[in-house]
């Protein structure tokens, strides 16, 4: 009992001596936790600069991005097969143009034309061919030649009146039509020249990837290949798809357009009727009377008498035949 006395009090005298000395075990304890610490700590470092480095790594100043495509360069990897293609597409615009242009309605039918001519045409019993005529030569146009046509049926039926006028418009229509042909031309055979030249490029490249040296895969080359290949195929929609739809405008305008040219010549037609075996207009527009023809002589008609000095008419002994 005095030992364990002595024991406590001398510990109880150390700890008060030296209070700065730590024991082993906690000295161990502390430095665990002090290296825990330090772990974490370099941990989250890390992480933070990792997610600060990646937005700038993503944003970049885009130097590794890929290029825009060159439309000059991709003309030229289209090869030979881009010209024809070129060619259809010059002759689009300049077949656009030039219908457009041609096909106002101030050059097809002249608003001064239609409306003097619709005043005319507004009393059909009191019709003048000739004034109608002199319209028809100031204001040149399709729809002018329409109504000459007509009027130079003056004097004969109405049917016959009606005919010629719907051959003239039926052969103005086509001579409109006739350019805007090339613009359908150009429609359908553009892109068949575009996949022509995408089916011999395909042709190529696969050629050139069966004898391809140790330095380059073969999907590469392929790859190259077929994007030189469809060059031509984009090419030939992008002239194809405008000349379609152009194509389309300009012939619902020309069947407009000549619908109502039809419109006021069969207006007139009526107005001409009344002229039936009377009168007609000479190459001036001038309106004659037709002359009566003599009828035929009958073939089975009589001899006539002649008349002799002595006043005595005697027939003409009939002529023998030869035997």
């Amino acid at each position: 009992m005095q030992l364990l006395s002595l024991a406590l009090v001398g510990w109880m005298v150390c700890t008060w001596t030296f209070p700065s000395v730590p024991s082993p075990i906690s000295t161990a304890h502390a430095q665990d936790s002090e290296d825990g610490q330090n772990v974490e700590i370099i941990d989250a470092a890390d992480i933070e600069d990792v997610m600060n480095e990646a937005p700038v790594t993503a944003i970049g100043d885009g130097s590794d991005a890929p290029s825009g495509i060159d439309l000059l360069s991709l003309f030229r990897r289209g090869g030979w097969f881009m010209a024809p293609i070129g060619l259809m597409s010059m002759l689009v615009v300049t077949l656009a143009v030039e219908r457009t242009l041609s096909l106002r309605t101030s050059k097809v039918m002249p608003r001064a034309l239609m409306e003097e001519l619709s005043d005319l045409a507004a009393s059909q019993d009191h019709f003048p061919p000739s004034t109608a005529w002199e319209v028809c030569h100031e204001h040149r146009s399709p729809a002018a030649r329409v109504v000459m046509s007509m009027l130079m049926r003056t004097g004969q039926p109405l049917g016959e009146i009606e005919r010629t006028g719907t051959e003239t418009i039926q052969r103005e229509a086509d001579r409109y039509a006739a350019p805007v042909r090339w613009l359908t031309l150009a429609a359908a055979a553009t892109p068949l020249m575009g996949l022509l030249g995408t089916v011999w490029g395909m042709i190529v490249a696969f050629h050139e990837s069966s004898t391809l040296t140790a330095d380059r895969s073969r999907s590469e080359q392929l790859s190259e290949g077929i994007y030189t290949a469809l060059v031509t195929t984009l090419a030939g929609l992008v002239v194809a798809i405008p000349a379609a739809i152009l194509a389309q405008y300009l012939e619902n305008r020309i069947t407009k357009l000549f619908h109502r040219i039809e419109e006021l010549a069969f207006g007139i037609a009526p107005g001409l009727a009344r002229f039936a075996g009377r009168s007609k207009l000479d190459n001036e527009g001038q309106l004659r009377p037709i002359e009566a023809s003599p009828p035929p002589l009958s073939p089975s008609a009589p001899p006539k008498e002649t008349q002799h000095a002595n006043g005595v008419s005697a027939t003409p002994p009939p002529v023998a035949s030869p035997s």
